[in-house]
């Protein structure tokens, strides 16, 4: 199918939904069987929740998804696939941490908050850790206690287990950096089956061994677009799907532009708050409907500040600080591997997101470069150049880093997250069994997603 199709009607064996990691992987993967597959993407370019900007000089920053650590094999199995290099995320030197109106310095992993703190921060992590070990990734809503552990939010655990005002603190800035959401938003069986998804809570936040560890050669967004570049069928840009019919031995999928496809079946892989947005003929079933209703995206506004160089580098720090006040509370080197131009990128997440996202553009990087130049100092104040991105105000992502699970979500929609409504199927990172809401999570629901397609095709 070209790029630039518009109007007319063509068949094939299957037909994705969404050009991101998931929908390209599924593809890939159902092509490499034999089956002609037709995608269909909304935007005007591949990649969904991956984005790269151009800074001058051939180098890029993302600003989408970026990272991927060592035990996402699925990802890194991909970007090896099609030439793809890694580099690892800048950390040399010393960390900051912002806490009690008092900016500190640190190396390692362990920040200077006090022992009584630091204590109460470890037993609550060896908590969560040991009631997720109990959460059996492919049904969480089976895990022992399941109705219990999803009945409350995760704030309402830390009320109860987390003891010290610097340890909730800490942590609150844990699930904002990891969720793009506030505490208050998910459930606590929802944050227990993610620790279970990626391996234990400090593997979600580590960079060395973490999921921070490394960055990709040309921006992450490349690894997609090779990816598309080596289907049989080009996906089709700009062909927003608006209609999925289905039912009997096919389905018809009508998009933008006049596109129609009819095919065997579907794939969907989009986020679930999107899957929503679709008219379905017949109607999803109510439970289907509802999960979508009940999965929102986090909120998370990606701000970098460009300069010649990265002068904090001289002074001795790594670019990484962490805030209790904020708005900007997570920040990180973001240069280019060869470290020209320097790049600092800060994180508006969560709450701080909602609010200065609807902020006026002027007041929001305001408020970002004055937290630069509070953790890195006056430098940092006057950047060559400012980039951000908004992603709730992205029509067709509605938000990052991925959907979660409020209180109930899990015990009464889970099971339909995952499995197929007649010849409709889903992908999509938030379907992921393994490293849910994460570039390789998305790669393995591709994967599963074409799997589950080859098996129900030779059952009929």
């Amino acid at each position: 199918m070209p790029a630039d199709a518009k109007g007319g009607s063509l068949e094939a064996d299957v037909v994705v939904v969404g050009a991101g990691l998931a929908g390209l992987v599924a593809a890939r993967q159902l092509e490499g069987a034999g089956m002609s597959v037709a995608v269909l993407e909304a935007r005007d370019r591949v990649g969904g929740r991956l984005l790269n900007e151009p800074i001058g000089d051939g180098k890029v920053v993302e600003v989408g998804g970026q990272w991927v650590g060592p035990t996402q094999t699925r990802m890194l199995a991909l970007a090896k696939t099609v030439g793809v290099e890694t580099f690892p995320t800048f950390g040399d030197g010393e960390n900051l941490i912002e806490i009690g109106g008092e900016l500190r310095r640190y190396r390692g992993t362990i920040p200077p908050v006090g022992r009584t703190a630091l204590l109460d921060l470890a037993q609550a992590q060896r908590r969560i850790d040991r009631l997720a070990r109990r959460v059996p990734p492919e049904a969480p809503w089976e895990a022992r206690g399941a109705d219990r552990l999803d009945a409350v939010t995760f704030w309402s655990w830390m009320r109860r287990n987390v003891y010290t005002r610097a340890g909730r603190k800490l942590i609150r800035l844990a699930v904002e950096a990891v969720w793009a959401a506030e505490p208050e938003d998910l459930s606590l069986l929802h944050v227990l089956f993610y620790t279970r998804s990626g391996g234990g809570f400090d593997r979600l936040l580590d960079t060395e061994g973490g999921a921070q560890q490394d960055r990709f050669v040309g921006g992450s967004q490349i690894v997609a677009e090779r990816v598309a570049a080596a289907l049989t069928g080009t996906p089709a840009l700009g062909a927003a799907v608006r209609r999925i019919s289905h039912g009997g031995d096919s389905v018809r999928i009508e998009a933008d532009g006049g596109v129609t496809v009819s095919a065997r079946r579907v794939i969907v892989a989009i986020p679930p708050t999107l899957c929503g947005r679709i008219a379905y003929d017949p109607p999803l079933p109510g439970r289907r409907d509802q999960l979508t209703q009940r999965m929102p995206n986090g909120a998370v506004v990606k701000c970098m500040a460009v300069y010649d160089e990265p002068f904090w580098r001289a002074a001795g720090l790594s670019g990484q600080a962490t805030s209790e006040r904020g708005p900007v509370k997570l920040t990180f080197d973001n240069s280019p591997p060869d470290g020209r131009p320097g790049v600092l990128l800060g994180f508006l997440e969560g709450r701080h997101a909602r609010r200065l996202g609807a902020a006026d553009a002027g007041e929001r990087r305001r408020a970002v470069v004055e937290c630069f130049a509070r953790y890195f100092g006056p430098r940092a104040a006057e950047p060559e150049r400012y980039i951000e991105r908004s992603w709730a105000e992205e029509e067709w992502s509605r938000g990052c880093y991925g959907g979660y699970f409020g209180p109930g979500g899990w015990t009464e929609y889970g099971s339909a997250l995952r499995e197929p409504v007649g010849r409709v199927h889903w992908a999509g990172t938030e379907t992921a069994i393994e490293w849910m809401g994460y570039m390789d999570g998305a790669v393995r629901s591709g994967e599963r997603a074409a799997r589950d397609v080859l098996a129900a095709e030779r059952r009929a």
